[in-house]
Order: structure tokens, then sequence, then C-alpha cells
């Protein structure tokens, strides 16, 4: 007999939800190393913010939904004039910081951006610093800046490490909004219940469909859909600090709930129905980890599974620029995620196509040596007809070994290999890069290029003694973080 009746027993907050509170609330950041990776991840957001304000498509974007609107201590966008309520302050500045993706990166079973949180997180501090002045209170400073950080990424890429929301066709910046409302939460002055409420309408709001990333659909809005996520996250954290309820059963309820409305996973014909096998799973608890293990793009704005494969095309360059009309075929070793997510033939039909085309990130810096955010407009593209040549020749194989060692937590490998074979029979060697030079490996080598790319990317922007004193103030960890947030953010106002 079908019952005619739910039980209105209402639950407790779903753990996953409790354990994202007790972090944000609980946990202090005490690793060096987390510090500093998070002011080498500050400075290269911003700086990815400024160069993307050279591109109107992305500026076009920018300002207050009413035109003249003034918000009295408004969160500024750096690299702009304008102020703006936290909510749309969020969205611009998480849309210029993605813009080009040219920012930070976290791989595991599902990707993304931690830096995207950026958008809230300096939107809201911003804000806040100024009210807190403007009250006769204390300012905010940049290791709090940095503290909320830590945090963000590390929910966000902890909930990555096991959890594959694109298999279910979800995008990732659903973790950006999770776990910008959670710190946002927290730093509005939110107590337990509140950020449990607070994330409890993330979860419910569900996610944005990945079809916008990829082909035959890819396009803008992958660049901007970060800011929406991260805004959004502002607003259920002010309506949740106004005393609006959570959803205790967000993600549990049977039915109704995120696991069994969005999270069912599937396989080639078969909806798996198993309660258990919907649960998201966790490797880890929360604490630093991303953080101290994040992935930068320091010498290409091109997806990250395609760095490396970028990196080898570059090592052969010198020996193939004068025999690209003699090549046969490119054979390109790659993993599973790159074929799944970036590998792609047939026209591309604007930038934020061939940005996330693994074939036309390889055929550029074979034919020019280098890669850059303008080449991939359409002017560019036209006016070089053998990219296309060269990306039909390309063959895409998969190597075990290469998609194994992508998900291996000491490894984290994002490998690529690349071999060219000419019409005369002769061929040059595989030339395999298996860590991209943003790997936590090769930190070494990277972070005096990641300063130089900052340095390079504020004199877009701001004259040279103004490019002077941020960058030295951006390198000085212990200045830096006793920075008063709002004093920080003045220096980026044009």
């Amino acid at each position: 007999m079908n019952s005619t009746f739910d039980l209105n027993d209402r639950p407790d907050y779903d753990q996953v939800i409790q354990d994202i509170a007790d972090y944000v609330m609980n946990y202090t950041v005490t690793s060096d190393d987390a510090l500093d990776t998070a002011r080498n991840c500050l400075m290269d957001t911003l700086g990815c913010g400024l160069l993307a304000l050279r591109f109107p498509e992305c500026t076009k974007h920018l300002g207050p939904i009413v035109e003249g609107t003034i918000v009295p201590n408004g969160s500024r966008v750096p690299g702009t004039q304008l102020r703006l309520d936290p909510v749309k302050a969020a969205w611009d500045i998480g849309c210029i910081v993605r813009w080009l993706d040219y920012n930070d990166t976290w791989l595991a079973a599902e990707w993304g951006h931690p830096s995207d949180n950026m958008g809230a997180i300096l939107a809201v501090a911003d804000y806040m610093s100024q009210q807190h002045v403007a009250d006769g209170y204390e300012p905010l400073t940049m290791r709090y800046v940095l503290e909320s950080m830590i945090m963000a990424y590390e929910i966000q890429g902890v909930l990555s490490l096991e959890n594959s929301f694109n298999r279910v066709g979800l995008c990732h910046v659903l973790l950006v909004r999770v776990a910008s409302t959670a710190v946002v939460t927290r730093m509005m002055g939110g107590d337990r219940d509140a950020i449990m409420a607070a994330i409890s309408q993330a979860w419910v709001d569900g996610s944005a469909l990945r079809t916008y990333r990829h082909a035959p659909n890819a396009g803008s809005r992958k660049s901007w859909a970060a800011g929406d996520a991260t805004s959004r996250a502002v607003r259920l954290a002010d309506m949740t600090m106004r005393g609006e309820m959570g959803v205790p059963g967000a993600l549990t309820a049977p039915q109704w709930g995120f696991y069994d409305v969005s999270f069912n996973k599937t396989n080639a014909d078969q909806r798996i129905k198993s309660t258990e096998d919907r649960e998201f799973k966790f490797q880890r608890e929360y604490g630093c980890y991303v953080m101290e293990n994040i992935l930068f793009k320091i010498s290409f704005p091109a997806e990250f599974h395609a760095q490396t494969a970028v990196e080898a095309a570059i090592k052969l360059y010198p020996e193939v620029k004068y025999r690209l009309n003699d090549i046969e075929r490119i054979v390109l070793t790659t993993h599973e995620s790159a074929i799944r997510i970036i590998s792609k033939v047939g026209p591309l039909a604007n930038a934020a196509d061939r940005d996330h085309c693994l074939q036309y990130m390889v055929a550029v810096p074979l034919i020019f040596g280098n890669l850059q955010a303008e080449f991939y407009e359409d002017a560019f593209h036209l006016g070089n007809p053998l990219i296309d040549e060269l990306r039909q020749k390309m063959e895409i194989v998969e190597s075990e070994r290469y998609s194994a060692e992508y998900n291996e937590p000491d490894k984290r490998s994002i490998a690529n290999a690349i071999q060219i074979f000419f019409s005369d029979g002769t061929s040059t060697e595989e030339v395999a890069v298996e860590y991209p030079l943003g790997h936590r490996s090769r930190r070494e080598e990277g972070i005096p290029l990641l300063e130089k790319k900052f340095h390079n990317n504020l004199a877009t922007r701001f004259p040279i003694k103004r490019c002077q004193v941020i960058f030295d103030l951006c390198k000085d960890q212990e200045a830096l973080e006793e920075t008063p947030v709002h004093e920080f953010m003045d220096m980026f106002v044009i």
C-alpha cells in the first residue's frame, strides 16, 4: 500500500555540511608553507585579473547593474575605478581573474580553479574592512585574507579529490559557490548554525551544466561562470546573516536532495541506484593540503591538462620550425582527463573554444615557439591557416601510466609527450614532460617566473613606481599580512 504522507521529522544538518562549518569555525592556520603559497596565489590571481582588463569581451561585463549607482564603502574591482556592492564586486573580480584561464588550478577526480573564490573573499573583506574603520573598529588585515584563501582552497580541493562532478555533467564552479559561501559567512560573523544554513543553500542551488565547456558548445560562459558562482555565494551568505533558514538535508534528502537529484552517477547504459554510491567520498580531513600543493599556470594561458604538452611543443620548436610543411603526423601521448576534456577536432568557433582545444594549444607553439592569450583570438587564428593543418595531423594516444599517475596522491602528474614524424621518414625524439612548471615539485624553478609574470601583469595597468610598490609589498610576507585590506585594495585603484 502506498503511503499518503511524508514523515516530517526535520533532520540534523548533513554531516558533509557540518564538517565544512566546523573546519571554517575552528581551524587555525599554522603552516608557513601554506601562507607563503597563498601570498603567491594572491599575486598571481590579481595579476591575471589585471591582464584580462585588456580584453573588451571581459570588460563589457563589469560595473554596476544600474549605471551611476554609488555604494558607500563599496568593494573595489582591482585595476578599475569601480566601487560596487559586494555581490556585484564578487562577480566582477571573479570574472576578471578567470577570463584568460591563466590562474592556479587543482586537478583530481574533479578539477577547477580555487582562486575563483577570490571574488567573494576580496569583495567582502574590502567592504568589511572599510566598514570597520567607519564604525571605529580595527580593519581586517591581509593575513585574514590569506587564511580565508587557504580555507576556501581546501574546501573546494578536498571535495574534488574523490568526487567527479564532471562525470555526471556538472560544472566545477558549484564547488566555488560552496567554498566561498562557507568562508564569507564566517567573515561576516556567522556562527556555526549560520554557516551550515548558508552552505546548505549553496548545495540546494544545484549546479550549472558543463555544456559550455565542451565541444561543440564551448564558449565564453566558462570565463565568467566562476564570477557568477562566487557572487552567488556572497548573496547566500548575506541572506543567511539576515536570518534566512537553512535546508538541513540538502544533500541526503531522499528523492529531493542533491545526491538523488544531481549526483546520480551513470555508466554506459545503467543508472546506479545505490545511495551509498552517490554520497561524496573523502580522502583526507580539511587542513591546508590543497594550498600547499596548488598548481600554478606560469608560462601559458592554457587549460591545465595541456600545460606539459605546450612545454613539450616549445622544446621541439627549434627542431621543427623550418620543417613545418614536411610534417606528416604528430603523435601526442596524454592522459585520460585531457582526452575527455580538451581533445577535439573540427572548426573552433571562438577564443574560449580554442583555449580548451589540446590540438590547438600544441600547434601554435610548434609554429611560433610560444603561446599567449592573444593567440586564441579570431584574427590570429584566421591569419594562420597552418594551425588547423597541424591539428589535422595529430594523433591522440592515451598512456595508461599517465592516466594512473594523474590521480596518485604522491605524484599527481599531468603528463604529455609529443613525437613528430616527417614525410621523408625521419622523426624527432619523443619529448615528454610529466610535471608542469607550476607543480609543487618545481617550486624553486617556478616561483621566480611567477613573480616575473605578476610584475609584467602589473605593468599592463599601473605606472612603474606603483608597480614596484605593489610588487615589493607582495614579496614581503610579514608586511603584507599586517596591511589592512582596504589599504591594500586602495593600491589597485587606477
